[in-house]
């Protein structure tokens, strides 16, 4: 099904893995760990759902050479793939194993990716499964998301799914040019959160790869986003090559993350947000864990 052609990595951190499919195109995906978390504490595998991506976000690599979508048993294969390689059994000892479907590609292009959500449950042996999925929330993609509420009531109630949005600023022209397809407003975002959350289940979360420039208002976040069901995700915009080419350079300057978002974080807290700031080991960027980074060196 899939041919590695390329590991890279460290097992203290990430391991980025490159493969060839029978049809001759490339992907990669990605398992890491959360120093000082152990493996079995939380393993996080991080698999591509698209051959490339139509999108085209400015700080992402995965763009610009979309060549279609991946089959459910080529998404099953990147994740049987790493987990063999571990636990052969597909017994997996990990109190939290998270697979995110948010490598290559906008999963909700992808309707192969909910048939892969209601078949892991049976695929592997884990109590700490938790599915992943980060979108941009394209327009014309609501039979995906109505059917991903529906399997997420049937198999992942209680906190045992994750669901993010990426949105990056409040600033709407800003959005549109960093994301630079229709995808839903804030109010269609926040509407379709409201029908996704239960009692129980983890907040949505609401994610900024903040760069210089990007404004964050949690005013008007207030306005569509019930601190209830949301919670804010801040994390850095990656070294990636894109980010370069369209200069589009990270809020985390100084190395001091907290120093960095401290006010931001202070006014999202006073606006009754719950806040994650989610700095990965810098040892990552070196290895090529980014969205998109590594493939493009290779092939």
């Amino acid at each position: 099904m899939l041919k590695i052609i390329k590991k890279t990595g460290d097992d203290k951190f990430a391991n980025v893995y490159v493969a060839r499919t029978k049809a001759n195109k490339y992907i990669e995906f990605v398992e890491s760990i959360q120093p000082p978390l152990k493996r079995e504490e939380k393993w996080v595998l991080i698999i591509s759902t698209l051959f490339g991506c139509p999108v085209g976000c400015l700080m992402c690599d995965a763009g610009g050479s979309f060549q279609g979508k991946l089959s459910k048993e080529e998404m099953l294969a990147q994740i049987d793939h790493m987990v063999s390689a571990r636990f052969p059994n597909k017994n997996i000892p990990c109190a939290k194993f998270k697979i995110q479907f948010a490598r290559m590609g906008e999963p909700a292009f992808n309707m192969a990716v909910l048939d892969v959500l209601n078949e892991l449950p049976d695929q592997y042996k884990c109590p700490g499964l938790l599915p992943s999925l980060s979108t941009i929330a394209p327009v014309g993609c609501e039979s995906f998301f109505d059917r991903l509420l529906e399997i997420k009531n049937k198999l992942y109630v209680g906190g045992k799914f994750q669901m993010q949005f990426s949105l990056h600023t409040t600033d709407q022209q800003l959005r549109d040019k960093i994301i630079p397809i229709k995808k839903w407003n804030f109010e269609q975002i926040a509407n379709y959160g409201k029908k996704f959350y239960s009692s129980g289940d983890r907040k949505i979360t609401l994610n900024f790869a903040l760069a210089q420039n990007s404004p964050v208002h949690p005013n008007e976040l207030k306005k569509y986003f019930d601190p209830k069901i949301f919670i804010i995700k801040i994390t850095p915009v990656n070294p990636t090559n894109s980010s370069k080419k369209n200069n589009i350079k990270s809020y985390f300057t100084t190395g001091a993350p907290e120093e960095d978002t401290g006010k931001l974080v202070r006014q999202l807290h006073n606006a009754e947000y719950e806040v994650l700031v989610s700095v990965g080991e810098l040892e990552e960027n070196k290895i090529g864990s980014n969205c998109g980074q590594y493939l493009q060196k290779i092939v």
